[in-house]
This record gives structure tokens, sequence and C-alpha cells, in this order.
């Protein structure tokens, strides 16, 4: 059902009377496409809709532009809708303000945001909802906008929905951002995974009968057989992991299987492994072990017919939660036994980030600190390590067991010696991966090492460590010293790019010890090892290098 539908059969309902009150507010107003106004304001309010939130969202998903491009006040919401709807109006024209353009000075806004999001998490999904139906419109928008926009989707608003646990919505709002933000890289991709997309959709179109025909022999009857796609934008990232090699990407296109029941989902598991062997360490239980934004699913990867294939076993209710993440949870519905605001805040909780957020933006004297520690520990990408004990860790990428020992608790963070990774061990600087059982090692009255916020990721590990290394005076002796700086380059290839980089280094009198260059396709993957830089001349380099023509991604460290 639309919202226009529903405004049809349930007149005298508050969303027919925000439908009403927003098509008079906005009335001759007009969207850079000539639109009325108010058909944005419908969009936004049919993705509250879709997403089964209750009838207040719905309505302030109607009248969230009101306050801010009208006459209209808060006031006139409250009086016209209660103080439930104008709390989550002002709750979006707050966030709505932020205008982020990847600088330090969004500081407050982010802050604004946050407490919003702790407070009542359908503010961020009203939001959420507003920038889909902005983003789908984008082309529609002067240049000089659109790239702003699509970057704060793209560092904002997708790893939000993301965090909520609505894994669709946030590739969705990383795809419509990419062309704008990496135009090249965009067009590029599209190209090159075409073909590669559809030859793997002929493969799963191919074997599916077969599963479904094992399946039923075990009286196994599967809601549905399908394939997902993996998003443009998750691809380009992993294919930066693995030389631009799209071999290398086994979950290009993944068979999604959907069944009745959690005891039909590990049947099914068994059936798919006695059809074709599964590749080694690439098994994944997100059913005994969600991830901590809620996703469950068993992943499998198989070698079938000389071709790895991704395989996703899921319920109808795992779907529908991995699809909608936290909005499936708050089990809204448009009827008389809409949920409290109260009972909404509480059904939130049950992702413990969201509950330490509020205290979390305490922890930091400077507004530097907090952007960079909100970018990197709740906006980048997130692996997911597990205690001895079961207990799932979230982290972000290249986090190390250090990381990890900090996160369980500070003190054995500190008296770290070691670390095991699915029973090995490990170096402390080795950079985890999702699923791996990470055992920390500690020894009494061992102090952390100065040398551990070379490759330390969360601000939690660094703030530790710093702190330690100011009450003991034994720390400099214990610094590993590095021997050389090695600048890992990622280009178009071209010719005359190698010399153009290394120009730049010897011109700076710098000795270069070794060069390696791999070619794949399009790409050049540089990697140069040189001799030991310090922190400011190795900057220097890189933003040189950097602007050199076709660079992609650069990376420098000491080693």
């Amino acid at each position: 059902m639309t919202v226009k539908e529903l405004v049809q059969t349930q007149p005298r309902s508050i969303i027919a009377k925000a439908y009403e009150f927003a098509r008079r507010a906005h009335a001759g107003q007009k969207r850079k496409n000539g639109e009325a106004y108010f058909s944005h304001l419908v969009a936004a309010a049919n993705n509250v809709l879709a997403w089964n939130l209750d009838e207040q969202s719905v309505a302030a998903a109607l009248l969230h532009d009101t306050v801010e491009d009208t006459a209209t006040t808060l006031d006139d919401i409250k009086r016209e809708f209660g103080d439930e709807v104008a709390f989550l109006v002002d709750g979006v024209t707050k966030i709505g303000r932020i205008k982020y353009r990847g600088v330090e000075g969004q500081v407050e806004n982010l802050r604004k945001m946050l407490l919003a999001l702790s407070q009542d998490i359908r503010v961020v999904l009203v939001k959420l909802a507003d920038r889909l139906h902005n983003m789908q419109t984008l082309q529609y928008v002067p240049r000089e906008k659109q790239k702003r926009i699509a970057l704060e989707t793209m560092e904002i608003y997708a790893p939000l929905a993301y965090r909520l646990g609505m894994q669709d919505l946030a590739g969705t709002l990383e795809d419509l951002a990419f062309p704008y933000v990496y135009p090249k890289e965009h067009e590029w991709l599209v190209s090159e995974a075409k073909m590669a997309y559809e030859k793997r959709r002929t493969f799963l179109e191919k074997v599916a009968p077969v599963i479904r025909a094992e399946l039923a022999k075990e009286k196994i009857m599967p809601i549905e057989i399908g394939a997902r796609a993996k998003h443009y934008l998750s691809l380009y990232k992993k294919l930066l992991r693995h030389d631009m090699d799209l071999s290398k990407i086994y979950d290009l296109v993944a068979m999604r299987i959907i069944v009745h029941s959690i005891e039909e989902c590990y049947g099914a598991l068994g059936i798919v492994h006695k059809l074709w062997p599964p590749l080694p360490g690439r098994i994944k239980d997100y059913i005994a072990m969600p991830k901590p934004n809620g996703y469950r699913s068993l992943h499998t990867t198989v070698f079938c017919e000389g071709t790895p294939l991704e395989v996703q076993i899921r319920t109808e209710e795992m779907h529908h939660e991995n699809e909608y993440g936290i909005a499936a949870h708050l089990l809204f519905k448009h009827s008389v036994d809409s949920l409290s605001k109260q009972k909404a805040v509480q059904s939130a909780k049950e992702f413990a980030w969201i509950e330490q957020l509020r205290n979390w933006q305490k922890d930091f004297s400077s507004e530097d600190d907090f952007l960079q520690s909100f970018k990197i520990d709740f906006l980048k990408d997130r692996i997911f390590a597990i205690s001895p004990k079961g207990e799932v860790i979230d982290l972000p990428y290249g986090a190390t067991p250090v990381d990890f020992a900090y996160h369980i608790h500070s003190e054995i963070g500190n008296s770290c010696a070691g670390a095991r990774v699915n029973g090995k061990i490990v170096a402390l600087d080795y950079q985890l991966h999702s699923g791996d059982i990470v055992e920390i090692v500690t020894q009494k009255n061992k102090r952390p090492s100065e040398s551990w916020l070379d490759f330390v990721k969360t601000s939690m590990a660094k703030s530790h460590i710093r702190s330690s290394m100011k009450t003991s005076q034994s720390l400099a002796s214990l610094r590993k010293s590095p021997t050389h700086t090695e600048f890992k380059i990622v280009a178009d290839a071209r010719v005359g790019l190698l010399k153009d980089i290394s120009t730049i280094i010897s011109r700076s009198h710098i000795h270069m010890a070794s060069v390696n260059v791999h070619q794949n396709g399009k790409f050049s993957v540089l990697k140069i090892v040189c001799e030991l830089l310090g922190k400011d001349k190795a900057e220097k380099i890189a933003l040189k290098i950097k602007a050199v023509k076709d660079v992609k991604e650069l990376s420098s460290s000491q080693k």
C-alpha cells in the first residue's frame, strides 16, 4: 500500500491529516526537476511506510521539511499533530542542517545527529528515507552540489544504515553516490563487471535446479532460490584489496536460498556441501553468532563445476530482518496498537552500539579527536572477531589483536604479550578478519609498547597506550625501530607512470631500496620501498605522489 492509497482508505488518520497539511504548506514549491516539491515528501513517506514504521513516523516524513522550508513553525506542528510527531520533525530538521564536506567543522552537527539517534531511532530512519529519494533524483541538482551531497551520503548515511542492519539500503545509497564521488572508477567498474555479472547470473540459473532437486529429495521446499548481486561500491572496495582482479571476488553474484526454518538452513547447508566441496575457511555461521548489527545467515563458498560459488542460506524472517534491520525490530503497524515512542527507544537499545553513543561523545576533549574517532570507530568498514567464549567483537577494518584486547578490557590491552588467532600464534600487528577466533596472551607487569601506536586502529587502544606511556619512563627503550618506509600505490596503467613517481622520490633525495610493479588489466599496483622517512617527510612525498595523473589510492607505512 502507498501513502496515497492509505490516505484514500483512512481519510481520518493522522497520516491523511499530515498529507493534506504538507500539500497546502508546500503549495507552489518546485523541485529542480520541475515536479511539485510535495512529490518528494510523499516519496520519503512511502519509504517509511515500506519499512513498516508507525503512523507518527510516516506523518513526520510528510512534514519533515515544513519547518525548514515554509512558514510553519514547530509549535504549529505540535499543536496540530502532538508532541511525538513534533519531536520527530524537529530531530529530522536538525539532522537536515548537516552539510558534511569531509572537514572538521561539522562536529557539532554530528553530535546533534548522534543525540537524536540515541533518543529516538525513528528520527534517523525518517532522515534515511528522505536521503534515499534525494539520491535517486540527484541528477537534477546543480553539479557543484552533487559531489558534496554524494560524499555526505557515502561517508555518513550509508554507514549509519549499515550499522542499523539495513544492508540493502546501505548498499543502495553507496551505489547512488558512487558515480558522483568517483565517476571514472564507476564508469570503469560498470563496463568491466557487466559481463562478469551476466556470466555469474547465467551460471547460477544453470545450478539452481540442481540444488532445488537435491533439497526436494530431503523434503526441503525452499521459499526462494535466487541471486544477490554485490553492490558496485562494495565490489570496488574489495577489488582495491585484491589488486583489481575480478576473478578473486567469489561473491560477485551469490546464490541465496530462503527456507522455512533454522533446521532447514543447516539441512540445506549439508546438502550444498554434499553436492560440492566447500573452500576451507569460507564457512560463516551468522545464525549461531549474528553480526552486531543483527545480520543472520549461513554463508559458504563451494567449488562448483570448477568455479567458486558463494551460497547464502537463511529463513524468510532472517531475510526480512537483514533487509530492514532495526526497522524490522520496531514492529510498527498502522493501527491502534502502534507502539509508543518509549517502546521504540527500548527496542533500539537491543543494538548495543546505539546505547553507548551519548557517553562515548563525552570522552573527547577536542573536536578533531571526536571527528576522527567518529570516522574510524563508527563509519569505517567493520570486521567481526570472536572471543574464545563466543562473544562477537565489532572492530574497524584493519584492526589488530591489540585493538581486540583493549576492546575486552583496558588491563588486558595493557598486559597483552601475544595473541593466537584460530589457534595459531600471530604478530600483534596482524590484521584480523571477520570470523577469526582471537585469544589474547597476557603477561604480569607487562606494559604497552609505544610501537603499538604505529598499527592500532581504534581510538580506544590509542588512548590507553598514550595514557600508559605517560606513566612509564621505560617505553622509549622498548620501541621497535622501523628500518624503511613503503608506499603502496594503485593507479590507472599507463606508459610513464613509474617514471613520474620515481622522479618525485629521487628529486627529494630519497634512496629507493626496491620497486615492485604488478599489472592487472587497466590498473597498476606499485610497491616502492625507500629509506626510513620521518612522518612529515613521508606525508609530503605521499601528497606529491597523489597529485600524479591517474593515481587512485596510496598508503604508506614504516616497516
